[in-house]
């Protein structure tokens, strides 16, 4: 049985801003989702972090909406021009 939906839909997973840094103590880059609390990847090229970012804020969604947790909304951000 699936669970209700919560605010945040599948297509907002995308929207989530993901930091991409190479980390020179373990030799990879490493994503971090900031909005959502321990939610991190890593992969050998920015490109696999990224990708595996996509698929860590997936299961972090799925997690949270299981144990009925609040799932913030992506933080929006604007560049200055």
């Amino acid at each position: 049985m699936k669970s209700p939906k919560s605010h945040t839909s599948e297509s907002n997973q995308l929207k989530y801003p993901v930091v991409v840094y190479w980390d020179k103590t373990d030799k990879v880059y490493i994503s971090v989702i900031p909005d959502l609390p321990g939610c991190r990847a890593h992969g050998k090229t920015p490109l696999s972090a990224l990708v595996n970012a996509g698929k860590a804020t997936a299961l972090w969604l799925a997690s949270a909406r299981e144990f009925s947790d609040p799932i913030p909304e992506p933080t929006e951000y604007r560049l200055a021009t």
